[in-house]
């Protein structure tokens, strides 16, 4: 059985993980009883950590959310999850600075032994070189639009056919010449360096993208809506096939295969030029991506150096075997070292 301290870290997090628990859930996550479990929440309370009991047929326990609930504790890979996300996640964007800020935070709160494995991770993101004078959108935005997503609240806004500089933001000033657009804002995503707003426009009564960097906000938002449900059925189909064929995304390729790869997501994004790549989990990851022929889809994936996993479709996997059966060839045609000629 785990040590108590450790046992409270680990109820902690799964507190923090979800909204509520029934404490028979807890008991079987951590291997206790669910009279140890009401010991433990009676602790964590004694630390300051408002945690509430939930009223109903099988009981649970919530933590609360307030000005005065005590720092947030974090295990040794959440931690470092942490330091690599803040160190990766808003390179080149106007949130950088928040985020290398953020991070020197957290290392001064490290013990010794977490600072180190902190420090020994170096990460330095290379941008492509049309990305390098790519308009940037400003945080702020990005909040006000998180906001009305999350609230399901119409947005109006101007935009700009130029964009605007995050510190020209001032929302309810109009420069748009057809006056405010409508819409019902759904997905705010990252696309070649980019962010979208995915919404439904009320004027034109039909699905839009809209670039973030020319979006002004105006205040109030509108009145609530009901999500509709995307074409496509998800949000990735829906932006590939937006984008597809045009400058600088997606290429209508007559060869596309889906496979699953043996690698972070993280590790094979910066890599997958117009594919599209979705976690699966910790090590492994999905890719999606095309070409003009299969053979050189399947060499294009080989490259990633990791186990392959063939979803489809079939001519994918016919050319990964032929692939395979030439290159043992050429491995066995080697010619034995000859010494120089003379």
């Amino acid at each position: 059985m785990q040590k108590t301290s450790s046992r409270l870290l680990a109820l902690l997090s799964l507190l923090q993980a979800r909204r509520d628990w029934p404490g028979e859930d807890l008991a079987e996550r951590l291997g206790i009883t669910t009279r140890t479990v009401r010991r433990d929440i009676d602790r964590l309370r004694e630390l300051g950590y408002p945690v509430k009991t939930v009223k109903g047929p099988a009981g649970g326990y919530r933590l609360q959310a307030g000005t005065h609930l005590p720092p947030l504790l974090f295990d040794d890979d959440q931690a470092v999850a942490l330091a690599v996300a803040l160190q990766t996640a808003a390179t080149g964007t106007t949130l950088a600075e928040d985020a290398a800020r953020a991070l020197a935070t957290l290392r001064q709160v490290m013990p010794p032994r977490l600072r180190h494995r902190m420090d020994l991770l170096r990460i330095t993101t290379v941008q492509p070189p049309t990305a390098r004078n790519t308009p940037q959108a400003g945080a702020e935005v990005l909040m006000d639009l998180s906001r009305a997503i999350h609230a399901r609240e119409e947005l109006r806004f101007d935009y700009a056919p130029n964009g605007y500089a995050p510190s020209d933001y001032a929302p309810g000033t109009s420069t748009s010449a057809d006056g405010p657009r409508r819409v019902q804002p759904h997905h705010l995503i990252t696309w070649h360096q980019r962010w979208y707003l995915v919404a439904w426009d009320l004027h034109r009564e039909d699905w839009r993208t809209f670039r973030v960097d020319r979006i002004r906000p105006r205040t109030p938002t509108g009145p609530r809506f009901t999500p509709r449900e995307l074409p496509g059925g998800d949000v990735s189909a829906f932006i590939t096939s937006r984008f597809r064929g045009k400058d600088g995304t997606t290429t209508d390729w007559p060869c596309q295969g889906e496979v699953i790869l043996r690698l972070p997501a993280a590790d094979v994004a910066p890599f997958a030029q117009d594919g599209v790549v979705e976690e699966l989990g910790s090590h492994h990851c999905r890719l999606t991506l095309g070409s003009w022929s299969w053979t050189g889809l399947a060499a294009a994936i080989g490259r990633f150096d990791t186990d392959i996993e063939v979803i489809g479709p079939p001519q994918l996997a016919t050319a990964f075997r032929d692939l395979a059966a030439r290159y043992a060839h050429a491995a066995g045609t080697t010619r034995p070292e000859t010494g120089p000629a003379r």
